[in-house]
């Protein structure tokens, strides 16, 4: 009895250790793949862009960040040339959101220009944002400055209206300021109505204004001899019948 009891204690116990194992085998992939799923989240290189811009007619480099766990990051830009770096840029430190965050560095690029970022963020990123950037055909200035002005050309009716400045023209008399003599006496001989038979003489001497009056004394004489003349003939025919 007291063997058999012995080997049921010691079955038990070495199920329980197994069941521990097993728990601890299994608690520890968990860990790891939490682990690892949380370092994917954490960080990651896709979560970084950059662009080649122009910002007030100047050229510049941005680089922007949308790590939603806001791992400190170290971006560090490049002009390359051959396939090598020929200078450094600048070197700026970033820490991303969700929706995003820019840092801005200043480089006036050439067109078609080439540059390496790399993004370092330990202990999860430590690379170059793949394709290398390759800034655009048209530098910054020249899509802004404005065209010329263009002067309007002349045109004949502008040309014919405008007066000679202090030039005369040949054959042509200077006008006088003053004077009877400065503009001619207009020629009416032949376009003015011809005035009236007997009035244009007394209109001529302003003896209008006495028409009247002698029209007046002229019927009266008239009419005194007329009286004269008929009495006149009258008396020599009454002479003569006696």
């Amino acid at each position: 009895m007291t063997v058999l009891s012995v080997s049921r204690r010691t079955a038990s116990r070495r199920g329980v250790a197994r069941t521990v194992r097993a728990l601890g085998v299994v608690s520890a992939s968990a860990a790891l793949t939490v682990g690892l799923a949380g370092s994917a989240a954490a960080c990651s290189i896709d979560e970084f862009s950059a662009e080649a811009k122009c910002v007030g007619g100047k050229g510049v480099i941005t680089v922007t960040d949308v790590d939603p766990a806001g791992v400190p990051a170290t971006v560090t830009v490049f002009l390359e040339n051959n396939g090598a770096d020929e200078k450094k840029v600048g070197e700026q430190v970033v820490k991303g959101s969700r929706e995003g965050v820019t840092i801005t560095f200043e480089e006036e690029w050439r067109p078609n220009a080439e540059y390496r970022v790399h993004v370092k963020a330990k202990p999860y990123v430590d690379e170059d944002i793949e394709p290398n950037l390759t800034t655009p055909a048209t530098a910054c200035g020249e899509e802004e400055e404005p065209p010329a002005p263009s002067e309007p050309a002349s045109t004949p009716s502008d040309s014919a209206s405008a007066p000679p400045e202090d030039e005369d023209e040949p054959g042509t008399p200077a006008p006088s300021e003053s004077g009877p003599e400065a503009t001619a006496p207009a020629d009416t001989s032949d376009n003015a109505p011809s005035p009236a038979v007997g009035k244009s003489n007394l209109a001529e001497t302003g003896a209008d204004s006495n028409t009247g009056l002698i029209a007046g004394i002229a019927v009266a004489l008239v009419a005194v001899g007329g009286g004269a003349i008929f009495f006149g003939m009258r008396r020599r025919g009454a002479n003569s019948d006696s």
